[in-house]
């Protein structure tokens, strides 16, 4: 007995306003809540079979609605074969007249094509195009009205046919589509939004919320219905059969749920009303009662509520029972000391978060568990983080430092760790998670002081990545000038000394090597002028008309000598017809002749070049291929990326990594892409995609 006195909570530490208003909404809960969930239960499997009924009347009505339709199919074929015009028209073989006929009745009877068949040949035809082989077959196997899956269109056809009169061994064909038209007109006469399905379509969909819906129907073979609450309908299916017994469709009929529980929901509502009222009058007896008594305890609650939000400006109120009054006055004895605690503290923060705002660097400081308890916003900026969204979390977790040799720096070389035992630590970290680029950053880590860890975290992102910029700029534009102008020394040197006496064939092959490498020049010295004009936003793309075949000219000219040089040809398949582009002739110019110098250097020697291009709709698909051996398939966009060099397989040293870069660039300032590929040929392929001139 003692022990179950000591597990009920003692009245006297326990508001008594509280339980008087638990025990009143427990009471009136327990009683309303049954009542509204026995007739709400009730009330939703009603509304559901209603909805379920309306669904699949629905349905069916509209397949009776097809067959009737079937009828009027049969009607309108036999009263347009015995049309006299028509048979006169046939008979005299005119059957580029027919069209005219069958197009009038067609759209008369609401058909969607008409067509005169003789066997298997069609004469004549009105309408979409359909695939009368297959409705022949069907009409063959199914008699005077039948149903197709034509495979031309993934649409179900249904449809009639009649024999004229004269001439003999005619049809004539109607037929009307199963799609989203007659769909409407259903929906319309049914009351319901209705589908119909290709059972094809169905057969090769992937599973979703009708599928069971779908299959019911069809191994009942006459309806199946359910509601689906992913969807919030009532749906119902009904398989849809051609006389041969070949399913060809289904017809989904939905009701929305809101249809049917609109009228439950009223209710339901109505009875939360009430049990609402309810439980409001008991909390208002419950609050009466519980006022006389809980008074004085629920303004010292608020006082220490007050209290506990900082707020020291308010005393602590004193009255009630003796117990009550006692805690009041302690309170307030600590609510001064709390006062003057609070006024130091305050004084002492101002003046350390003067002197960790001040500093450049980032500051943050851990405990024991390496969990961070403070950052300044210098810090907070330089990783991308609220201080807030940062306190609390583990520090790895929001440095995010970069793995080496597949193991997470703060598992092995964690500066604020070897800080506990050496007094200090500093630690070159790279920080970001990939595919983000990292942050050169350097971390001095102090050691710790009453299970706080100091940390100060400096940026040197910036500093480093110039200076590798700088490094290698210097050292591709050294390298690849050097190159051909050492060429070119050398063949005016030999030019100088056989002047006199060197035979004319040879002074031309030296003024050909001069004249490549001074193409060489001039294209690195131009792609490394453009990338400038891009990187600073000086380049200006002009849009006039420019015809892709003078471009093709222009660049053919530029890099026939680099062609030749490794015994290459270049052919040509750009139609004369193409849609002018509105562009820039130069820039584009630029950009094959960056593909015609990659091509000229990965292909092999003595090999072929090709450049194509076809009109696609409202674009222009051109294409350069060689037969190298191209990138790596897993090389993506990052082939496309500024100063990005060969791997070394090329005949040639790499150049600056700027070609297809520049390509990439011009391409999308005139609002195309560029992509590459391996051609079934085995052949590397650049596709440009560039927009036609307006109005071309």
């Amino acid at each position: 007995m003692a022990r179950g006195r000591a597990a009920w909570p003692d009245p006297a530490r326990t508001s008594l306003s509280w339980w008087l208003v638990a025990i009143h909404v427990a009471i009136v809960l327990l009683v309303g809540g049954g009542i509204v969930w026995s007739a709400s239960s009730k009330l939703h499997i009603l509304a559901d079979e209603q909805g379920k009924a309306r669904a699949q009347l629905a349905a069916t009505t509209a397949r009776e609605d097809l067959r009737r339709f079937a009828d009027e199919a049969l009607v309108t074929a036999r009263t347009l074969a015995d049309r006299p015009t028509l048979q006169r028209l046939l008979a005299e073989g005119r059957s580029d007249a027919v069209p005219p006929v069958l197009r009038s009745a067609c759209e008369a009877s609401g058909m969607d094509a008409c067509a005169v068949i003789a066997d298997t040949r069609v004469v004549a035809v009105s309408g979409p195009a359909l695939d009368w082989r297959e409705i022949i077959t069907a009409s063959a196997e199914q008699g005077a009205t039948f149903m197709a899956l034509p495979a031309i269109e993934r649409v179900p056809v249904q449809g009639a046919w009649a024999a004229p009169t004269a001439p003999a061994g005619m049809r004539v064909y109607v037929v009307r589509r199963l799609d989203e038209e007659l769909a409407a007109v259903l929906s319309h006469q049914v009351g319901a939004q209705v589908k119909l399905i290709d059972y094809r379509l169905y057969n090769s969909a992937p599973v979703n919320a009708f599928t069971l819906l779908y299959s019911a129907a069809l191994a009942d073979g006459h309806s199946a219905v359910q509601r689906i609450n992913s969807q919030e309908v009532y749906a119902a299916a009904v398989p849809v059969f051609a006389s041969s017994g070949e399913a060809i469709a289904l017809i989904e009929a939905l009701l929305p749920t809101s249809a049917v529980d609109t009228s439950t929901r009223h209710l339901v509502r109505k009875l939360l009303v009430t049990a609402l009222v309810l439980a409001v009058l008991a909390v208002l007896a419950g609050i009466i009662l519980g006022e006389l008594v809980a008074g004085p305890v629920r303004a010292l609650t608020a006082a220490a509520t007050r209290l506990g939000e900082g707020d020291f400006s308010a005393s602590i109120p004193t009255g009630g029972a003796a117990e009550v009054g006692t805690l009041a006055r302690t309170m307030e004895n600590m609510r001064r000391n709390l006062i003057e605690l609070t006024s130091t503290l305050r004084r002492r923060e101002a003046e350390a978060q003067a002197v960790l705002g001040g500093i450049v660097e980032g500051v943050y400081a851990v405990d024991r568990e390496r969990v961070i308890r403070y950052v300044n916003p210098q810090a907070a900026r330089l990783l991308g983080i609220e201080p807030a969204a940062a306190v609390g979390r583990f520090c790895g977790d929001v440095l995010q430092p970069r793995d080496e040799d597949g193991r997470r720096p703060c598992d092995f070389r964690c500066p604020i760790v070897q800080a506990r035992s050496a007094g200090s630590a500093t630690a070159v970290e790279q920080l970001g998670a990939p595919p983000a680029a990292p942050r050169t950053t350097v971390i001095t880590s102090a050691p710790q002081v009453e299970g706080l860890q100091v940390q100060v975290i400096r940026d040197e992102t910036e500093l480093e990545a110039v200076r590798r910029a700088r490094d290698s700029v210097l050292a591709n534009i050294s390298h690849e000038f050097r190159t051909p102008l050492a060429a070119q020394l050398a063949s005016i040197e030999l030019l100088l000394a056989g002047m006199d006496h060197m035979a004319v064939a040879q002074q031309r092959e030296l003024v050909t090597s001069l004249e490549r490498g001074t193409l060489r020049l001039t294209q690195l010295i131009d792609n490394l002028l453009e990338s400038v004009r891009i990187e600073s936003g000086q380049l200006a793309i002009r849009h006039q008309s420019v015809a892709l075949s003078e471009v093709v000219a222009d660049a053919r000219e530029l890099v026939g000598a680099l062609l030749a040089q490794r015994r290459q040809s270049l052919e040509v398949i750009v139609p004369d017809e193409l849609p002018a582009l509105s562009g820039d002739k130069t820039r584009l110019t630029q950009v094959f002749v960056n593909l015609l110098a990659n091509a000229n250097k990965f292909a092999p020697e003595g090999s072929v070049v090709r450049i194509g291009a076809a009109a696609r709709g409202h674009e222009v698909h051109a294409w350069v291929e060689d037969e190298g051996a191209g990138p790596a398939p897993s090389d993506g966009q990052s082939l496309f990326a500024r100063f990005r060099r060969g791997d070394g397989a090329e005949p040639e040293a790499a150049g600056l990594g700027l070609g297809l870069w520049l390509v990439k660039s011009i391409i999308e300032r005139h609002g195309g892409s560029v992509t590459f590929e391996r051609t079934a040929a085995e052949r590397t392929r650049f596709t440009l995609v560039l927009p036609v001139e307006s109005g071309a």
